[in-house]
């Protein structure tokens, strides 16, 4: 492989290392799956149509040229659906399984979070006591002269009311400025429970129901406010009680975290009931002693995508890599288990596995793969469900039979910016507020807020994207938050230490990071966790100054590499709750022009949030800094301001 080609497909290192190793032992990998397989450029557009037995119906545009009004007409499906019809269904569809895959992992964590309030779920217990007590407040719950269980047990019993919810709002929708509040009770988007939005769009999309675009995407609209004010915030804040809310913590990031010398335990997945349980009896001298029995010389635990983010935030342990990393940690050889649980796992891990002695061990019962191993993560039995698992790793060891090749690369990075956390950093333990980063973007040091999240996609240079457009807008003085596979590449790259301030960041941005001694870029959490950045925006429109909605604030949103549905249905609650949000690689509606000018101008209308598509991340990166100069415009704080030093005979004129 020439070695520009090499390069093409990731702008890290190790990856790159690892890519050429996979192709001298002979493996299949994603990487090379991807030069064969290419994608359908009908579907990729959303102009075709699979949901009954007389398609699959394409509908494509004519190539290099506008359509005639006659070839519009003739642009339909067997039954008569419109190119709008089929684009719509096809992207709504997109978010009610994105919102789903969120939704069934926050219900799962309000079961175990109930299961251990009543104790019926040992290893598992409240951790963030004043998160606890602050949530039942919020949530009507009754505190005075009460245990946390039993609090905890009611907080449980509502969680898992809100996803069979059948009419009313979802009870975290009140978090929202009330003006946003206003503006989804009068456009008739605020959802109901979680299960019954998913359960909606399935059926109007289903063939011969619902056939104007526009009703479609406003279903859209309600199924992905479920998922970001819904599903993901659920998850989020239970989590935080169960497991502890982050804060700051050091680590390391990239496939040199693998030790030769150690059983190379991978956690790979979302759901952090199984990570935190194996990150707490990996350190049980009783598994060390078992290891060193094998002869090895410990037990090293890597995560591995989002519940990578998970036990970094909260147990500082190191991050093997992002999504397109999962079958390179194995190709290095030294990987004795890699353990799932749900979402984002490639099938080909098994086939890659084989290559080696890797174990591919599943947990979860609704997600398998045909030819891995099986081992049951039972909540209820968490501790030995854990040994069982952690012992199959070390029986391993001693099958290591390919030559072992760790790239050495690893890159320091702080992480757990939690909102709680940003609160305090800001303002303090006895004044904690957002009103230091208002200011600064009142003053014009920070230009303004970009959250930029997602996937990494194989279609692109694997990191690029997310690199390229996280240096343009920090070196324009906008204040980055991360969560996903997009935190990692940033963090790789060395931008989420204090330092990378200096390094990269403008003038005004680096002046408040010094400050305050924060990086540039923040790292907030896993994918779910987005829900975080809904709250700080919430919090820095109710500190005042800029604005009375999340519209207002200077801020934008972006998914430069996004490859899942997830994403989608992240994007639209992002724009329904009033973030301009663009997307890169592709996008799945540009084989209608109607359905696309909707999402792309009329949403901005209804919502003061939009969609845009721009594949190259740095034009993207200035589209939103346009954006955020647009609002800072209109706030009236786009031009810089002297500062006056008052002496008293100045203060008695102002009085």
């Amino acid at each position: 492989m020439a070695e520009e080609e090499k390069k093409k497909k990731s702008v890290d290192q190790a990856t790159v290392e690892m890519i050429e190793k996979a192709s001298s032992d002979g493996c299949s990998i994603v990487f090379e799956r991807a030069e064969t397989l290419k994608p359908c450029p009908i579907g990729a557009v959303g102009s075709c149509c699979s949901n009954c037995a007389m398609g699959p119906c394409r509908v494509p545009l004519p190539k290099g040229r506008e359509e005639t009004p006659e070839e519009k007409a003739k642009r339909r499906g067997i039954c008569g659906a419109t190119a709008e019809t089929i684009a719509a269904r096809n992207f709504v569809r997109m978010i009610a399984s994105g919102a789903a895959a969120h939704g069934d992992h926050g219900r799962k964590v309000a079961e175990v979070f109930l299961a251990a309030a009543k104790g019926e779920a040992p290893g598992y217990q409240v951790k963030d006591e004043q998160k606890l007590l602050q949530l039942a407040l919020e949530l009507g719950i009754s505190i005075a002269d009460r245990s946390n269980e039993e609090i905890a047990v009611d907080i449980g019993e509502l969680a898992q009311q809100e996803f069979g919810r059948q009419e009313g709002e979802l009870l975290f929708l009140r978090r929202a400025p009330l003006k946003r509040q206003e503006l989804w009770r009068k456009l008739g988007v605020a959802p109901r429970g979680v299960d019954r939005e998913v359960v909606e769009t399935m059926h109007r999309t289903h063939m011969g129901v619902d056939q104007d675009y526009k009703n479609l995407l406003h279903q859209g609209v309600r199924t992905a406010l479920s998922d970001g004010w819904g599903g993901s915030m659920i998850a989020t804040e239970l989590q935080d009680i169960l497991f502890g809310t982050p804060s700051p913590v050091f680590s390391q990031i990239n496939l040199g975290v693998l030790k030769e010398d150690q059983v190379n335990l991978l956690i790979h997945g979302h759901e952090p009931q199984l990570a935190e349980m194996i990150a707490v009896v990996a350190q049980d001298p009783e598994m060390v002693k078992y290891a060193k029995s094998k002869g090895s010389n410990g037990i090293n635990l890597v995560g591995m995508c989002c519940t990578a983010n998970e036990i970094l935030m909260r147990h500082g342990i190191p991050i093997g890599g992002n999504f397109l990393q999962q079958e390179l940690a194995i190709v290095t050889g030294a990987v004795e288990a890699i353990v799932v649980d749900v979402q984002c796992i490639m099938q080909g891990l098994v086939e890659v596995a084989r290559c080696y002695h890797t174990k591919v061990i599943t947990t979860d019962d609704k997600a398998r793969i045909q030819g891995a191993t099986h081992i049951t993560f039972d909540e209820y039995n968490a501790i030995e469900s854990a040994k069982s698992i952690i012992r199959a790793a070390i029986d391993n060891f001693t099958n290591r039979t390919k030559s072992i090749r760790i790239p050495q690369y690893k890159t320091g990075l702080i992480a757990g910016f939690s909102h709680e956390t940003i609160n305090y950093l800001l303002g303090g333990l006895f004044r904690a507020s957002y009103r230091p980063l208002n200011d600064n973007i009142i003053n014009g040091r920070i230009r303004g807020v970009a959250g930029v999240v997602g996937c990494n996609n194989v279609r692109v240079t694997h990191d690029d994207g997310h690199l390229a457009m996280v240096r343009e807008l920090i070196k324009n003085d906008v204040l980055v938050l991360q969560t996903g596979c997009s935190a990692m590449a940033s963090a790789k790259a060395g931008l989420m230490v204090p330092e990378a301030a200096v390094q990269y960041a403008g003038e005004g941005l680096a002046s408040v990071c010094e400050a305050v001694g924060i990086p540039p870029v923040l790292h907030m959490g896993a994918c779910i966790d987005n829900s975080r950045i809904l709250i700080a925006a919430t919090a820095m429109v109710k500190d005042g100054g800029l604005g009375d909605d999340i519209s207002d604030l200077p801020a934008a949103g972006a998914a430069p590499e996004w490859m899942s549905e997830k994403a989608i249905s992240i994007g639209q609650y992002f724009v329904a709750s009033g973030v301009f949000t663009v997307f890169g690689v592709t996008w799945p509606t540009l084989g209608s022009k109607e359905v696309t000018d909707h999402l792309f101008r009329d949403m901005e209308d209804m919502y003061g949030g939009m969609w845009a598509f721009e594949p190259d991340p740095v034009k993207a990166a200035h589209m939103m800094i346009e954006h955020i100069d647009k609002k800072r415009k209109a706030l009236g704080i786009d031009k810089a301001r002297e500062r006056v030093l008052y002496d008293m005979a100045m203060r008695r004129e102002l009085e």
